[in-house]
């Protein structure tokens, strides 16, 4: 069972997944010489943007000049359009003198070798019909084995044209951090953390549901919001 932490607040939260971003890479620097992390936009971009600057000038062992960052999914808009994930962490990145912190690299030139790429650390949300990354309820790209990124042109939801890792690659990730804020998430949490196992489960149909990437992997960060509806003992997490 994946572990649960709750948070008073946003702000905790932020803090919270800010500090472990850069516990995680500081490991994989002393570990490996880089650090991999895989994005999500939404709420995530405000958090990090708000958060990941102060928790990178306390921990020195993180080197961001040795982050290697790709993002989870990705509207086919331009950069400057609001829906674009890329451009919003540009953004934001820029406003908070974190650009270019940020090293970009595709192709199999970022991860040698014929294996699925394990990324040290993504970084997803949640959307209250159970979605994550680009990957929604009842679409194909939820059975789709062999390719490690997707292309749709039937999102769901708006725009239409998107590309989003697919499910061989979120779960070979080292560890997984969903995140997830705000009463309107309260529904669906219920579901993906209570409700039956079981394939024909309303649970079973949840994309989000369908991300294992094995035991202790997986942990969730929630605001007291978003974990109103659980009845499970909770880790809750002190204000500051």
């Amino acid at each position: 069972m994946a572990a649960v932490s709750v948070f008073p607040s946003q702000v905790e939260l932020g803090a919270a997944l800010a500090r472990l971003v850069t516990e995680a890479a500081a490991e994989a620097v002393a570990r490996s010489g880089r650090f991999t992390l895989g994005l999500s936009g939404g709420s995530l971009v405000t958090l990090l943007a708000r958060e990941l600057p102060p928790a990178l000038r306390a921990a020195p062992g993180a080197q961001p000049e040795r982050w290697l960052v790709a993002f989870c999914d990705e509207r086919l808009v331009p950069p400057e359009h609001p829906d674009s994930t890329v451009g919003a962490y540009r953004f934001v990145l820029v406003r908070t003198g974190l650009y270019w912190f940020i090293l970009v690299r595709t192709g199999p030139q970022a991860f040698p070798g014929p294996d699925t790429p394990q990324f040290d650390l993504l970084l997803l949300g949640v959307g209250p019909d159970g979605h994550t990354c680009s990957l929604f309820p009842g679409h194909a790209l939820l059975q789709e084995q062999d390719a490690l990124v997707g292309f749709l042109e039937d999102s769901p939801k708006p725009p239409p044209r998107r590309v989003s890792m697919t499910l061989p690659l979120l779960n070979s990730a080292h560890s997984v951090l969903m995140v997830a804020t705000g009463a309107t998430k309260a529904p669906v949490i219920r579901l993906l953390l209570e409700a039956p196992q079981a394939p024909q489960a309303p649970r079973g149909s949840l994309p989000a549901a369908l991300v294992c990437p094995g035991p202790g992997r997986l942990r969730w960060l929630l605001d007291t919001e978003a974990a109103r509806e659980l009845q499970r003992p909770l880790q809750e997490q002190p204000g500051n």
